[in-house]
């Protein structure tokens, strides 16, 4: 016996050489532990949105079926960062929304963390993903939180066809009313938006005052948003109104793999899950 004990053979997930292992050498394993550590930590700070954690409380908050937002404020009666009151958190190209996740989060950053390094910690953080964070929430979040729960996501995303709408919620605060919040307060109204915008780009594209490149890009951007606007008024006439017309129960005891298919092509694919 010798009392040497290889790194690799540490049985520890915070121990980059034994989680990783394989080829890699020392600085690709903790390249790779950053950016994991980064995504959950992203993955927590979710979880306090939804009222899933909170900073005030260890362990689980919400997750039982039934429980409201009104159940997370009787335990949290002061939290720094309240649980969303209608249990839909949008994920889109930009700030549309107050409640929009990339904003959520950087705000959560900001309490945790203190506003004195936020930038810091912020580019930390992009730097450790390798990408912009409001990119990442929008291309990688939920296919990590996918794998993380090996195909049983806990939180659900409502996504168009082309990805030009996002908006994640939480299944164990789902209600039969869910789906008709996501189409009325989110859906329709990111359409308005984007409806009033490229009105106004159209406007732009035809202002004299307006220099070339000016009206050209206009008009391209206003091209683009059509297109989007075109993708939308499908999804919600075929597939999302129908589905808030149903107000699906479900029952968090038959399992992420039952229920999950029941909302369609409303929810984001995922392989081996989705209908």
């Amino acid at each position: 016996l010798t009392p040497d004990v290889p790194i690799e053979q540490i049985t520890l997930t915070v121990n980059p050489a034994y989680r990783y292992g394989g080829k890699l050498t020392e600085e690709e394993q903790w390249t790779r532990f950053r950016q994991d550590t980064m995504k959950e930590f992203i993955s927590y700070a979710v979880g306090c949105m939804f009222g899933r954690y909170a900073l005030e409380k260890p362990g689980l908050i919400l997750a039982n079926q039934g429980e409201t937002v009104d159940d997370y404020f009787t335990q949290i009666p002061d939290p720094s960062v309240p649980a969303d009151d209608d249990n839909v958190i949008p994920i889109l190209d930009g700030d549309w929304f107050t409640d929009d996740i990339t904003g959520r989060f950087l705000e959560f950053l900001k309490i945790t963390f203190g506003e004195e390094h936020f930038e810091e910690n912020l580019k930390f953080i992009e730097v450790a993903l390798g990408k912009d964070l409001r990119k990442y929430f929008l291309k990688n979040f939920y296919t990590d939180h996918v794998k993380t729960y090996k195909k049983r996501p806990i939180y659900w995303l409502f996504s168009s066809p082309k990805g030009s709408f996002n908006a994640l919620i939480y299944m164990h605060r789902y209600r039969p009313d869910t789906v008709s919040v996501v189409l009325n307060d989110y859906l329709r109204e990111f359409r308005t938006k984007l409806t009033s915008h490229k009105n106004h780009l159209e406007a732009v594209s035809i202002n004299p005052s307006a220099t070339q490149a000016e009206r050209t890009k206009a008009i391209k951007e206003a091209e683009r948003l059509k297109k989007i606007i075109d993708e939308l008024n499908v999804w919600e006439h075929d597939i999302l109104y129908p589905l808030a017309t149903q107000r699906i129960e479900i029952d968090l005891d038959d399992g992420v793999k039952a229920n999950y298919p029941k909302f369609g092509e409303a929810l984001k694919k995922v392989p081996g899950l989705s209908a």
